[in-house]
């Protein structure tokens, strides 16, 4: 309970039980859209979806500041990889936020006039590039762990054992493949944050593939993706350990 309790208290805790909602409503409205007995239940849950994402604007009024903030941090770092990658994602994640403040005051009425579809389309790009550095960065972060792995002579020898103790699985596919997946899987087991931050990630980027037309999905792709994403985001929440670093 009193996790649950801290967990509510904070605004990212609250903005990912809204976005957990929403894409919850988005994926059960899919499987419903061809059930006509439950039309009722889906004019409900696409009125609940959209509170709910009117809720997640009105959390994020802030968020512009917080990214512009974490950008200035990742610039001292002294990995170029890292500084590059984390700071163009962070400075797309405030243009991001910006485009979305935009359209929340649009939504109240504060800014009638604006264009609601290019500042949306605004959004996602922003949203996209700053997903693809994440992405860029968790995939920098694997390699540098891989690398350390191969040169530790207890991981070497334990490779060894799994490739003499899967003699079948080495000649039906390739050894060198073998023990690449081998490599990977043990490098995401020893580095739990960095598994978790590539798949929310992974699942995310499907959003704003489909919203700017790169990649065309369904409503029910879209609504799996980001419930999945939204209860990871949930755990690395209440697990602080598990949220990857910088």
């Amino acid at each position: 309970m009193e996790s649950f309790v801290k967990f509510t208290n904070q605004s990212q805790g609250r903005d990912r039980i809204f976005r957990t909602t929403q894409y919850a409503c988005a994926l059960v409205k899919y499987l419903l859209r061809n059930n006509s007995a439950r039309k009722a239940l889906v004019v409900k849950l696409q009125s609940l979806e959209s509170n709910m994402s009117s809720g997640r604007k009105l959390f994020r009024l802030g968020n512009t500041v917080n990214s512009i903030d974490a950008a200035k941090r990742t610039l001292q770092l002294s990995d170029p990889v890292l500084r590059l990658c984390l700071t163009v994602a962070n400075l797309n994640r405030a243009l991001y936020f910006i485009c979305d403040n935009v359209l929340w005051a649009r939504n109240v009425g504060l800014v009638p006039g604006i264009d609601k579809e290019r500042w949306s389309l605004n959004g996602s790009c922003c949203y996209f590039l700053s997903l693809v550095m994440s992405l860029t960065r968790d995939v920098y972060v694997i390699t540098q762990t891989m690398v350390q792995r191969t040169r530790d002579r207890q991981f070497q020898q334990k490779m060894d054992q799994h490739l003499n103790d899967n003699p079948d699985v080495a000649t039906v596919i390739v050894p060198q493949l073998d023990a690449f997946l081998f490599l990977l899987f043990e490098s995401l087991k020893s580095n739990p944050s960095v598994a978790l931050d590539t798949l929310k990630n992974i699942c995310d980027i499907f959003i704003p593939l489909d919203r700017l037309g790169v990649y065309r999905s369904n409503p029910g792709v879209v609504g799996f993706c980001g419930l999945i994403s939204s209860l990871l985001g949930i755990v690395s929440v209440l697990h602080p350990s598990l949220k990857i670093q910088p």
